[in-house]
């Protein structure tokens, strides 16, 4: 059986993208405003609200109204969901190679 997360799903297709990825890498250093995440990159404004977006809906930061500016900042408490997710396959994995190792040993 197929087990169904939605939140999970939304913030894996949040990554699935090298651009999100590496606004979440900058954010996670610092707060930035959307014009300064937009910088480095060679897409209009409006693209990289929409990554941002994406990135929000996913539970993956937020933004906060500072004057006219909006800030953009981490939102750890999501970033521990998936390093939770992803720590059961690195148990369950270590298990089976180590499993696999004792059997090589034992040939």
């Amino acid at each position: 059986m197929v087990e169904s997360n939605v939140a999970l799903d939304q913030i894996f297709g949040a990554l699935a993208d090298v651009t999100r990825r590496d606004i979440l890498k900058r954010v996670w250093k610092a707060e930035h405003t959307i014009t300064e995440l937009a910088e480095p990159y060679a897409m209009s404004l409006a693209a990289i609200a929409k990554h941002i977006s994406i990135l929000e809906k996913a539970g993956l930061i937020t933004k906060r109204r500072m004057g006219k500016k909006k800030i953009i900042q981490i939102q750890p408490k999501t970033i521990k969901v998936v390093t939770a997710y992803l720590s059961e396959y690195e148990k369950l994995l270590s298990s089976r190679f180590s499993a696999l190792e004792k059997l090589l040993e034992e040939q």
